[in-house]
């Protein structure tokens, strides 16, 4: 979950065992026992926590700007043996770096991005996952009014269901894009917050992990996201969103409740739009889009309803066409990209029964490459077009400025750019 810039509140802490119990657990030779399937609530701060050892100095720029963090972090209730602890012996990862410039949902075709969002295999382990918890999450349905597809979706998405949640020291990874001013402040104020969870003895130092950008926990939620939405849903007194699936899929459904998801309204359809049709409506009522001859895609009605939708090409007019509502836009604000967030919804729908997309994807047709989009990019701003700062990504932005574009030149308003769109600009600009 890149995008999140949610503020904190404060939590309860969570009940600690006392220390007598815990020296009884180790004489008796029973540590082992509470890694069993439902005894790992003790575990996640005491049981693998070593004692502190003095804390390695950082030095030069580095440890000038760790040391800058103090004051922030002091002001947010951190004490300086959690600041000490978690910063001990860290140097900048290169590595994470060099991840910012790889986000595959930006920079991959859409059409293989979303093959690999909704493999075969990740399919069907979304069918047994979908089989397994199929109480708890009709319980989350019942109590948040989201749908276990978009859980599921999200879940298979982030961790491909749990199996991998991310090796990376997440407060080295936060320091580090902190340090690097990489997204302005987010990173800085998400390692404070992060420095607040350790505080709030919610997870042990040594298993904070997760992804290069500080995502944590089945559903990768950023530390932020966990202080704000995470819930204790399977009452152990404890959010946790590692080691808990009810907590972890519950905590994903209240974040989507939270952000404005609508249970009466589907994320949206695929839909075949009539011949000849006439691109003059960009968002009306499902049952007006029904009136306009849209259909879903294999000849289905539309489901009727007054929930607004509005018309996606996500390779342009000659590739699927959907129908999406405000619920598509909830999934979104766990990631900005169309492509992340239409996969989570498909990928949902295919992990409870739902079939495959109908429209073939042009995987002929040529298309942009990065280099290419962001010069679209500076042509659309030169224009007049705004679409923000060139950086070679087809967000909304991008797409709303190339369907004004192509609007004012008569040209079909999908706003997706190709290569023959480029050409045009460049002829027009001589």
């Amino acid at each position: 979950m890149i995008g999140r810039s949610d503020q904190p509140f404060q939590p309860r802490p969570m009940d600690m065992p006392k220390p007598t119990f815990r020296r009884l657990v180790r004489a008796a030779g029973l540590a082992a026992a509470f890694a069993l399937p439902g005894c790992a609530t003790l575990d996640a701060y005491t049981a693998t926590t070593p004692p502190v050892p003095a804390p390695a100095p950082l030095r030069g720029e580095f440890g000038a700007f760790v040391e800058g963090l103090w004051p922030e972090a002091r002001a947010k209730g951190v004490s300086r043996a959690t600041f000490d602890r978690a910063f001990s012996g860290l140097q900048p990862d290169p590595s994470v770096v060099a991840l910012t410039r790889k986000q595959s949902e930006f920079v991959q075709p859409i059409w293989a991005y979303m093959n690999s969002a909704a493999a075969p295999e990740r399919v069907a382990k979304g069918k047994a996952m979908a089989e397994r918890y199929a109480d708890v999450l009709a319980r989350i349905e019942r109590q948040y009014g989201v749908p276990r597809s978009a859980v599921l979706g999200i879940w298979g998405m982030e961790t491909n269901f749990g199996s991998f949640t991310g090796g990376k020291d997440v407060i080295r990874s936060l320091v580090t894009l902190a340090h690097e001013g990489y997204r302005g402040d987010f990173f800085r104020n998400e390692l404070i917050v992060a420095l607040q969870i350790l505080e709030e003895r919610h997870i042990a130092r040594d298993r904070m992990t997760g992804s290069w950008a500080g995502a944590m926990g089945q559903t990768q939620f950023m530390p932020s996201s966990f202080m704000k939405y995470a819930v204790d849903f399977d009452g152990d007194g404890r959010r946790d969103i590692w080691n808990s699936i009810p907590d972890a899929l519950a905590s994903t459904a209240n974040y989507l409740k939270q952000h404005g998801w609508q249970p009466a309204a589907p994320w949206g359809v695929e839909v075949a739009l009539p011949h000849n049709f006439r691109f003059v409506h960009r968002r009306q009522s499902l049952s007006q889009w029904a009136q306009s001859g849209l259909k879903r895609a294999g000849g289905v009605a539309l489901p009727a309803g007054a929930a607004e939708a509005y018309l996606f090409f996500p390779a342009g007019v000659r590739g699927p066409a959907f129908l999406l509502t405000d619920n598509f836009i909830a999934i979104k604000a766990y990631n900005s990209s169309d492509a992340y967030a239409l996969g989570v919804a498909h990928l949902g729908d295919r992990s409870i029964g739902g079939q495959a997309l109908v429209a073939r994807w042009p995987v002929t047709e040529p298309h942009l490459s990065k280099q290419q989009t962001e010069e679209v990019q500076r042509r659309l701003n030169a224009m007049g077009f705004d679409n923000g700062e060139p950086d070679g990504r087809i967000g909304t932005k991008t797409r709303e400025a190339v369907r004004r574009y192509q609007e004012k030149h008569n040209l079909v308003p999908d706003g997706y750019p190709t290569p023959a769109l480029l050409e045009r600009m460049r002829l027009a600009s001589n």
